[in-house]
């Protein structure tokens, strides 16, 4: 049988028509107008150097991305940076305007490392830093907006970095130093209901910041630097966990975990099923195994193919660096949720042939991805419409880990901008469909987000990328925040707390319904 990679397009698209056909027989589309379970939140995320601005305001010190983006100008498509973004560093109130509008549950934010500790080290605090979310987190609660806070969202001071960054293994206390300073400066105020998420995608940290040079600091060191980067940031997450376990829970009452960014890999055909399941235990599981599961460290595939190529390469040993036993008990079961960041589905084929350099994290994983041609997507090439996969994936999530409660912390789709985006609207339906497939088979899942509450610089692609609700112009000083119709559409299933895919909105004004 010819590899479905390399055959004619009908063949692909009866395969395609076989896994949607599969997908509707276990989890068919149910009538319009499903609900959502009672207690369910909705809300949407912005990420801090996506929309802040405000890079050096204030005694703000320089994070990677801005060092990046100063010193290689053109490293994004559209060479601009986030130095005033969104400038929500001066316009939070419109942001927490946006969230009103829509009814949401609560909003997602994260905090800039190098805004609230500009030496980088808890010995100085920023007050001015301080009082800026403090200022956006009372302005939530006015509204009873529950704030979701992130620790870490990728802008990792630079004076940190020069240091080795999340491959020195110090930053384990580094990051739980500057961890306890936000409970100590905000656990009081976002105890109204603590949501704390330690390290947003840590695959993304580690693996395109360290391992390749898709984000910062583009290291580009594969199958090594990825490897110490991971072990380090677990071994962050879970110092931060049990220290707000231990020191701050008891009167702060609060929940904390991490995000995990997790896409579903479904095998080209059943001969390809060991291939996927290698590719997912190493681009997601590399992170879950060791904090879900009942054994905890790294997967036991990965362990086994990294020494086996290591041995091969001539190295003394495993370039995947070990945890001792007390850290995998430390790390064992150190977050109260699932975070979940999910977006797309790829197709996925066994490749043994030296197409990487080696040593690489390919190399290793020995499997391929792709999208087939004709899938659609959004203005991101990575970024396809699948649906059916983030069933599959809630549900190994359930299977393989006991069920955990899970937030979905980010969910989304690109366009290149404009105000009618009924691409996205599908998109948004489709997903929050197969997610209500998987919460009546038992997933317990409790929140959705959507990514993003409006346009914001989209790491390498800058500004050419647009993820918002909200469109913002660029070109005005005010950076003028406008509603899409997703945003009417969004704001509809939030109100009822039903998903009806034949409502089509009113678009002519959006308005804050007071009874939120």
């Amino acid at each position: 049988m010819l590899l479905l990679r390399r055959a004619p397009t009908v063949i692909l698209v009866l395969y395609s028509c076989i896994l949607l056909c599969e997908s509707k027989t276990v989890n068919e589309v149910r009538h319009h107008g499903r609900k959502f379970p009672d207690g369910f939140l909705f809300g949407a995320a912005t990420a801090s150097y996506q929309i802040e601005g405000g890079w050096d305001a204030d005694g703000k010190t320089e994070n990677i991305w801005d060092h990046m983006t100063h010193n290689e100008p053109c490293s994004t498509d559209d060479c601009l940076n986030g130095d005033v973004a969104d400038n929500s560093y001066n316009l939070y109130k419109r942001d927490v305007e946006m969230a009103r509008e829509l009814g949401l549950d609560f909003y997602r934010f994260s905090i800039s490392w190098a805004r609230i500790l500009p030496t980088s080290f808890p010995d100085k605090i920023n007050e001015a830093g301080v009082q800026y979310y403090n200022n956006l987190i009372d302005e939530l609660l006015k509204y009873n907006i529950e704030p979701v806070v992130t620790i870490y969202h990728w802008d990792l001071p630079q004076k940190l970095q020069e240091m080795g960054g999340w491959t020195n293994s110090f930053i384990t206390d580094w990051f739980a130093d500057y961890s306890r300073v936000l409970f100590e400066q905000f656990g009081d105020r976002v105890k109204y209901s603590v949501y704390w998420i330690t390290i947003n995608e840590p695959r993304e940290v580690c693996y395109q910041g360290y391992g390749t040079n898709t984000k910062a600091p583009r290291l580009n060191i594969t199958g090594m630097a990825e490897y110490m980067c991971a072990k380090n940031l677990l071994v962050a997450h879970a110092k931060v966990y049990h220290i707000y376990d231990q020191e701050f829970r008891a009167t702060q009452g609060g929940t904390i975990g991490i995000t995990l960014s997790a896409q579903w890999y479904e095998p080209e055909n059943e001969n390809h099923a060991e291939a996927a399941e290698t590719l997912l235990q190493f681009e997601w599981g590399e992170y879950a195994h060791p904090i879900f599961s009942k054994t905890g460290d790294f997967p036991p595939v990965m362990k086994e193919k990294v020494a086996a190529k290591s041995a091969a390469q001539g190295f003394p040993r495993s370039r995947l660096p070990e945890f001792t036993a007390e850290e995998i008990e430390m790390v064992r079961g150190s977050s109260d949720f699932f975070g979940l960041n999910h977006y797309t589905t790829y197709l996925v084929y066994s490749n043994e042939s030296l197409e990487y350099d080696a040593p690489s994290y390919y190399d290793d994983i020995e499997a391929k991805l792709y999208h087939p041609n004709h899938w659609s997507g959004g203005a991101s090439v990575w970024l396809k419409n699948i649906p059916w996969g983030f069933y599959k994936l809630l549900t190994k999530i359930r299977e393989d880990y006991d069920n955990p409660p899970v937030y979905i912390t980010e969910n989304g789709f690109s366009t290149r901008g404009g105000l009618d985006d009924d691409d996205r609207i599908i998109y948004y339906r489709g997903y929050l469909n197969e997610m209500l497939n998987a919460i009546e088979e038992g997933s317990d899942i409790r929140m959705y987000t959507a990514w993003s509450l409006m346009d914001n610089f989209e790491w390498m692609r800058g500004y050419t990328e647009r993820f918002g609700l909200y469109e913002v112009d660029y070109e005005s000083p005010e950076r003028t925040r406008t509603p899409r119709k997703s945003a009417f559409v969004y704001k509809e299933i939030v109100r009822t707390r039903a998903l009806d895919f034949n409502y089509e909105p009113d678009t002519t004004v959006m308005t804050i319904d007071e009874g939120h």
